[in-house]
């Protein structure tokens, strides 16, 4: 991890980690698209070395999160990869590669605020087709209410207290059933854990929000998107291109 401080900011970022691995998996040449499924007829491939390859791509994500989503893809095939999941493993290198001066920046004296963005992918396993819409929303917004109460906890150890926590949805339905105490017919089904939230709003501990998709920053988690609107997001999340010339750039925006 490489960590570089100013006097009006700082930012973290693994560019030597990420130019050795990127050598290493020998990512120069992938440049071919290949969709993510189990390709169960493919030819299979050194599981040790493509689980190396996935491990060195996990330990990125803490301070790459562009690649959470891709990286979380080819995880899933690690029982059996083949030739086209390593394909893919090597295109992330090569992306890596090609934006290696990418990282997340942290302006000084900025408000420290805890938010949260939820959102699911519909029908995202293309093996299973597992998720429906409204009820994979709702679900994801109890599972990331339950990050948001453990990051509280961690927090108030250092002395911040946050109530009303804002967590961000696209989905009305899901925000409806969770402000809503009732327990309805439709969503009986729905196992009695993710239900807690409905507790947890009432409290007033969270607080939820519509937001329209295209400003949903949790979208370049749980799927793929178009070039323009995937730079857009990495943007929103606070990474930036920290070469030498831009960190003076940002430095004195911050100033």
């Amino acid at each position: 991890m490489n960590n570089a401080n100013g006097g009006n900011g700082g930012n973290g970022g693994n560019n030597g980690y990420t130019y050795k691995d990127s050598d290493h998996a020998g990512c120069l040449d992938s440049r071919k698209s290949t969709s993510g499924d189990a390709d169960l007829s493919g030819t299979p491939v050194d599981q040790t070395k493509y689980r190396s390859k996935v491990r060195a791509l996990m330990y990125l994500t803490g301070s790459r999160p562009d690649i959470m989503h891709a990286t979380c893809y080819c995880a899933r095939y690690h029982a059996q990869p083949t030739g086209k999941h390593l394909t893919v493993v090597k295109r992330i290198f090569r992306y890596l590669k090609d934006t290696i001066h990418m990282g997340l920046w942290y302006p000084k004296d900025t408000g420290f605020e805890l938010t949260a963005f939820s959102d699911s992918n519909h029908a995202g396993c293309l093996d299973s087709r597992k998720s429906t819409s409204g009820e994979a929303e709702y679900v994801s917004l109890s599972a990331c209410c339950t990050q948001v109460l453990w990051m509280r906890t961690q927090l108030i150890d250092y002395g911040f207290h946050f109530d009303k926590i804002p967590m961000y949805c696209d989905s009305k339905a899901a925000i409806a059933n969770s402000c809503n105490p009732v327990q309805h017919s439709r969503t009986k089904h729905i196992d009695v854990r993710y239900h807690f939230i409905k507790e947890k709003v009432k409290k007033g501990i969270v607080e939820l929000f519509f937001v329209r998709t295209e400003y949903q920053l949790a979208n370049m988690f749980t799927k793929s998107l178009p070039v323009e609107r995937f730079k857009y997001l990495v943007r929103r999340l606070g990474m930036r291109c920290l070469t030498p010339a831009e960190l003076e750039a940002l430095a004195n925006e911050s100033a």
